[in-house]
């Protein structure tokens, strides 16, 4: 009896180390995923606090200079208005043009596929042929280049396909037995959508706005050939790493970063609220 006990305990203990082996790999593998997503933006914040005339360690002192310096430029501040104001518009506008295309792709027409393709056609373009496109183009029809005339068109269009797959299958997937009961009850097509509907999909809508916003406010290379004499924040940081390499970047990284994370709180609170309401 012993001997069997021994003998059936055996592949009980080589499963039990197995199993702790496999939890050791994954938070050993968690923890360098944490590792190379946090330790950067941990050593921006450091930098940007760094009394040297270089980006880079040794840390020789602490200082706000450099938040000074970026804060109380009128060129970083007209850049970031920039990009906050155009991020805000772009991620409206897209966002709605994003549901109404939704709310009609839920029923079906002629020529549905070939619709939605060119709708998903921006996100195929190369970023740089896409300028070069936006830039032929806007030249072509002699259109001033600037934020409002050139950039926004831009962002609209290169923001609105994530908008739209997005938001597609939140309510591609709605019940419609909920709008048809509510039509039932004698509610109008603008009614139903704004007691039933919405409420349902606000959450998505939230979400989907905030992602836009991000899109926009971090969008580059077609922002450089549409903006003309005008600065968004990447266009101008890439005017300044053109020149050198101002020890004041780590500051304005910091910026940036806090300002992506006050729109992902505010996107993912107003989300929560939402669906705590429905």
């Amino acid at each position: 009896m012993a001997t069997l006990a021994v003998t059936a305990s055996a592949p009980l203990d080589t499963r039990q180390r197995g199993e702790r082996a496999r939890r050791m790999l994954l938070w050993a593998y968690a923890g360098l995923f944490y590792c190379f997503l946090y330790l950067p933006i941990l050593l921006l914040v450091v930098l940007s606090f760094n009394d040297s005339q270089t980006i880079g360690l040794p840390f020789q002192g602490v200082t706000l200079r450099w938040y000074e310096e970026v804060l109380g430029s009128p060129e970083m501040l007209r850049s970031i208005l920039n990009s906050v104001v155009l991020g805000v518009v772009s991620a409206a506008v897209a966002t709605l043009l994003a549901l109404l295309l939704a709310l009609g792709f839920r029923q079906e027409f002629p020529l549905k596929g070939l619709l939605m393709k060119i709708i998903l056609l921006p996100i195929l373009i190369p970023g740089i042929v896409g300028g070069v496109i936006y830039l032929v183009f806007f030249g072509f029809g002699e259109v001033q280049f600037g934020v409002w005339t050139t950039a926004l068109p831009v962002h609209i269009t290169w923001v609105l396909p994530f908008a739209f797959l997005t938001l597609f299958p939140r309510i591609h997937g709605l019940d419609r037995s909920l709008e048809e009961a509510a039509a039932d009850l004698g509610a109008r097509p603008l009614t139903v959508f704004r007691r039933v509907v919405f409420p349902i999909i606000k959450p998505g809508v939230v979400a989907t706005a905030m992602f836009a916003f991000t899109l926009s406010f971090d969008e580059f290379i077609r922002t450089l050939f549409v903006i003309g004499n005008q600065r968004t924040v990447p266009v101008h940081l890439w005017t300044l790493l053109s020149d050198q390499m101002a020890p004041f970047l780590p500051a304005v990284g910091v910026v940036i970063t806090v300002i992506s994370m006050l729109v992902s709180f505010v996107g993912f609170a107003a989300s929560a609220r939402a669906g705590r309401a429905h």
